[in-house]
């Protein structure tokens, strides 16, 4: 996987979800877990409670962003996949809290760059409170989420068919079909 840098690419991976709403912790978690393993240079992970503004400067540094989040809109434990394409009508309904479209978006109007993205998420099934503790089948989760990163980071894999974003249905409005299932 050293390849990352030796091949040019920039590659940043946000986690992202609220470590005390149970499965929602997921994406944290996978990030944290992934820089403990430790990345090849030119693979930066983030763990974030929550996506703001300030990360528009980050993403656009970048040749691929990958993030990683915890999911209500499916079978508990099914991870999937999805490239995400800029959608400025992804508007959250927080204030302090922003979809991974909208911050494309952004991207592409303040600095008309938009890096290759992807959604890994996992479908969760408990999001009572609880303090960075996941159910069994978010556990069994995160193995899959992990095999999707280093997939995504290594260069000489082919997901060229994944990157580009098209039209078509998409779980949450997202745009950026196909998604692909484990």
């Amino acid at each position: 996987m050293d390849q990352a840098r030796i091949e040019g690419r920039k590659i940043l991976i946000i986690g992202y979800g609220s470590p005390i709403r149970g499965d929602d912790a997921i994406g944290p978690l996978v990030a944290d877990r992934l820089q403990a393993e430790g990345m090849p240079e030119g693979v930066e992970v983030i763990s974030r409670h929550i996506l703001t503004a300030e990360l528009v400067a980050d993403l656009v540094e970048h040749d691929r962003v990958v993030f990683l989040d915890a999911a209500v809109d499916g079978a508990p434990g099914e991870v999937r996949c999805r490239s995400l394409a800029p959608d400025a009508s992804a508007m959250s309904t927080m204030a302090h809290f922003l979809d991974p479209r909208e911050l494309l978006a952004w991207c592409e109007t303040l600095y008309d760059k938009v890096p290759e993205t992807f959604l890994i998420s996992a479908c969760g099934s408990s999001f009572d409170y609880s303090n960075y503790v996941l159910t069994p089948t978010a556990e069994a989760a995160i193995e899959p989420m992990l095999d999707w990163v280093r997939r995504l980071i290594d260069p000489s894999g082919c997901v060229s068919w994944l990157s580009k974003p098209t039209d078509g249905d998409a779980t949450h409005g997202e745009t950026g079909s196909p998604t692909l299932i484990l």
